[in-house]
């Protein structure tokens, strides 16, 4: 599966448009990293409890959205998007969006 932020892909042509596609994660800050979170702003740098956090919230809904994806028959995601809301105190969601495509190569 080619999945792309852009709204082409270089060398494809778009043979058919499938529909959108999403996916999403809701995740619950761990006490342990605000702890150590808590710290870390008394000196600086990154917070790498809250990165991996983010890091698995992309994964985990980039997944969902290609499993989407895949039940339409698509082979490629384009026009990948991210964006992330406050669900509550101390959760929050992180969902991944794009236009799922059939594309033939070129030439």
């Amino acid at each position: 599966m080619i999945v792309t932020n852009t709204e082409t892909i270089a060398g494809y042509e778009i043979v058919q448009t499938l529909g959108m596609v999403q996916g999403n994660t809701v995740r619950a800050k761990h006490a342990g990293r605000d702890i150590a979170a808590s710290l870390k702003n008394l000196v600086g740098g990154e917070l790498k409890g809250y990165t991996e956090l983010l890091t698995e919230s992309r994964r985990q809904a980039v997944e969902r959205m290609l499993a989407q994806a895949q039940q339409l028959g698509a082979n490629a995601v384009v026009n990948v998007r991210f964006t992330t809301s406050a669900i509550t105190s101390g959760a929050s969601e992180l969902y991944a969006y794009g236009t799922a495509v059939l594309v033939n190569p070129l030439g």
